[in-house]
């Protein structure tokens, strides 16, 4: 046998080493496109895992007279968090709260509403044949022309009622509702809100932002010497405002506020709009006298809880960053029925179960840490999320998005708070919905932060990017937002399943995104 010469093997491995480096990335990507494509189906299979009876099934148990209807500070609330946290911990979710625990821990003042009360109206009358006036009282109907006030202190007062705008002294605008009149003792009628639109006129709201919340206008009008407050706002039960000792308050309706203007001379549309136009309050004394009576008990020692859970990343660099999503446990108690909250906010709740049950079932690695946080007290002045800011689990300069749920199971179309604002976080959810939900997904542009009155805008107040998951288009001949109907009547299933896929789909690509990927494409306004 004749050998070939040494040359020759030497290019001829030559030739092997060339085709082997040349074949050795297309092999390379060609593994990572068929695991890519292992990892997509076994996504899709954890995704159609998804379902909608469990997830309802989750939503009629926190929206049970079991949880009392979760006031944060009270015992209804904490066995909620109980139960949230059992759960995850059954599944395997990582605590990250307090002390090597699910739940970090924040004071919260709180108000128990025991009966149901009373507003009435005064009405003179003279019996025939009689010199001598009498009177009768005209009452209210609970819950659809009053509730009773969420942080209102006990007992009962009788008096004339002064109608004073909107319950607004602001010397640097030249506004002060109080202003001519005498309200020492008296009963006060005021709006909600400022005579200014935060989306009309975002900048001038700005410099009336801090006269628009709860507590302001109780403390006002406790400051001017009024002891009682007919609020009109709904009627819809919110514990959000300040406990002020002896000052009592309800929430009324329209049917009330009639009554007080009727015979005035003047029109209650005519009045608002007015002071809207001008600027210019239009307070007045009414004459009609009315009673407030409550029973209340107050807990300034309450203690809450939020309640956090994550699912670690597996890259050795982006497990440090995080991706939060985020929804309020709580909802606003008993007034003194239950308020269910159903869809506010147990059907977030439900939803945010089933994705972190669906990662921990289909053993989903993650490149950056998914936390999952149950909020507390978001009723009450979104006390759980700001708290959190200022005690973070992780540094909010490693928080990649905030992606928020509040009520996400009453209707068929989803809407997305702040997507235009934030296009690279938003674009993910839009794909999926494209790809596999199929649904009415719509988002707008948030132009401004005077409105901080949910969690997500928290967030955005640090310059942390956020999106907000609302649900809508379910047409009820009854209002069912913070009373007693807000139930399982109002849920829809399949749009619980279907969001909680959405949101399985969209987390999970920000999870695995390369950092060139989530890179800001949008300034957040303020």
């Amino acid at each position: 046998m004749k050998h070939k010469p040494v040359k020759y093997y030497y290019q001829r491995a030559g030739l092997l080493l060339f085709i082997f480096l040349w074949l050795a990335p297309a092999s390379s990507r060609l593994l990572a496109q068929n695991r890519a494509g292992l990892d997509q189906t076994k996504w899709l299979k954890v995704l159609h895992e998804i379902a909608s009876q469990p997830l309802y099934d989750l939503v009629s148990e926190f929206s049970s007279e079991k949880y009392h209807g979760r006031l944060s500070g009270t015992d209804g609330y904490n066995q909620a968090v109980a139960r949230v946290a059992s759960l995850l911990e059954t599944w395997g979710l990582e605590p990250t709260g307090d002390n090597g625990s699910y739940l970090q821990a924040f004071p919260d003042p709180y108000t128990l509403v025991l009966e149901r009360g009373e507003v009435s109206l005064h009405l003179p009358v003279t019996a025939p044949g009689s010199k001598k006036p009498g009177e009768i009282k005209k009452f209210y109907r609970y819950e659809d022309e009053y509730f009773p006030g969420g942080t209102s202190a006990s007992g009962e007062i009788t008096a004339e009622v002064v109608y004073a705008g909107f319950g607004i002294t602001a010397p640097e605008l030249g506004y002060d509702d109080y202003k001519g009149i005498d309200v020492r003792g008296k009963i006060v009628l005021i709006e909600n809100e400022v005579p200014i639109s935060p989306d009309k006129d975002p900048e001038t709201f700005k410099k009336w932002r801090q006269y628009s919340f709860h507590q302001y206008k109780l403390q006002n009008a406790a400051a001017h010497g009024a002891k009682g407050l007919l609020y009109y706002y709904g009627p819809i039960v919110n514990p959000n405002s300040d406990y002020i000792d002896s000052f009592i308050y309800s929430y009324v309706g329209q049917s009330v506020v009639d009554d007080i203007f009727a015979g005035s001379g003047k029109t209650y549309q005519e009045t608002v709009a007015a002071i809207k136009k001008n600027l210019k309050p239009q307070s007045f004394k009414t004459g009609k006298v009315f009673t407030i009576k409550n029973k209340t008990e107050h807990h300034p020692e309450g203690q809450s809880y939020n309640l956090l859970a994550r699912v670690k990343g597996v890259d050795p660099v982006l497990k440090e960053e995080v991706i939060i999503i985020s929804g309020h446990l709580d909802h606003v108690g008993s007034c003194p029925d239950l308020m269910p909250g159903a869809n506010d906010n147990a059907s977030s709740v439900a939803v945010m179960l089933g994705v972190a049950q669906a990662l921990m079932k289909g053993e989903i690695e993650a490149k950056r840490t998914i936390l999952f946080a149950f909020f507390g007290a978001e009723e009450q002045g979104v006390k759980g999320s700001e708290f959190y800011l200022e005690h973070p689990v992780y540094p909010l300069e490693k928080t990649i998005g905030l992606i928020n749920l509040d009520g996400v199971g009453s209707g068929d179309k989803i809407l997305v708070l702040a997507g235009k604002n934030f296009p690279w976080l938003y674009q993910p959810f839009e794909k999926a919905n494209n790809n596999y939900i199929h649904r009415s997904l719509d988002t707008n542009y948030w132009p401004n932060l005077t409105r901080p009155r949910l969690d997500a805008a928290r967030f955005m107040e640090k310059n942390i990017p956020a999106l907000s998951f609302s649900v809508s288009g379910l047409e009820l001949p009854y209002p069912a937002y913070h009373n007693t109907r807000d139930n399982l009547a109002v849920i829809n299933p399949e749009i619980l399943e279907d969001v909680a896929r959405l949101l399985f789909l969209g987390v999970l690509e920000l999870a695995m995104a390369s950092p060139e990927k989530l890179k800001p494409q949008a300034a957040l306004v303020k």
